[in-house]
């Protein structure tokens, strides 16, 4: 990933301050630490990813907007922390900390403005593995319109996402012919899913994406109970991938 990243948690290692021996140092630092922290341990950890390249800006807008349903469908049954992941420019590749609510993720969100670039998908899938050794990660959603990378080299890292049990929901906007072929075999390959949506379709989005917020969070027999209607059509896509 790039370097160019917003504050890690604190287990990452990243921004810990040298000790110092002033007071007034320390407790900026325990406030710091407290405001990075992830509230509910535990709980389902999803990575949402991105793609911030130009074309994406009214899909980005519609993601900030949208991105609360996830919030909102585990509501008091369980906890969720996500994580921004975002490519834009010429190589920027970037990921946020864990956040366990709404209002900070899009805050997080509205600081980003999308920028002319190429796709990084590979970067994504690498993100997601390796986030999964400092935790489990449950999902990994990505939403984007074009795939200009080597197919191959994602269907592998797609391979080793489905290994670790890290399904990747791919939410394509468009009729893109590349990036449906490539979307689709990554969905398949880390036991998955694949849906297309457009700017039009952002109620349809919304449910999907809570839908994934609860599978996150407690896996099919979330989703069976629940059992509303993205809820059915996400377990026949989970279920054909099994």
């Amino acid at each position: 990933m790039s370097e160019k990243k917003t504050p890690v948690r604190p287990e990452s290692g990243a921004d810990i301050a040298k000790p110092r021996s002033d007071t007034a140092a320390v407790e900026a630092f325990v406030r710091q630490a407290r405001a990075m922290a992830v509230r509910g341990e535990g709980a389902g950890r999803l990575i949402l990813a991105l793609d911030a390249t130009m074309s994406r800006q009214p899909t980005w807008d519609l993601a900030c907007e949208i991105q609360a349903s996830m919030f909102d469908a585990v509501g008091r049954a369980g906890a969720l922390n996500v994580q921004l992941v975002y490519y834009r420019g010429f190589g920027e590749c970037a990921a946020s900390r864990f956040v366990a609510d709404t209002e900070a993720l899009k805050r997080l969100m509205t600081r980003i403005d999308c920028r002319g670039g190429q796709t990084q998908i590979g970067k994504v899938l690498s993100h997601a593995l390796k986030e999964s050794g400092r935790g489990k990660v449950n999902a990994l959603v990505f939403i984007g319109d074009a795939m200009e990378e080597d197919v191959d080299l994602l269907a592998e890292k797609a391979g080793e996402l489905g290994l670790k049990n890290i399904p990747v929901f791919l939410f394509q906007e468009g009729t893109n012919p590349v990036a449906t072929n490539a979307f689709r075999e990554i969905a398949r390959l880390s036991r998955g899913a694949w849906f297309r949506f457009d700017r039009s379709s952002a109620d349809t989005l919304a449910k999907l994406l809570s839908s994934v917020a609860v599978f996150a969070t407690g896996g099919l027999p979330a989703l069976e109970k629940r059992g509303r209607p993205e809820d059915r059509l996400m377990i026949e896509h989970l279920s054909g991938r099994r």
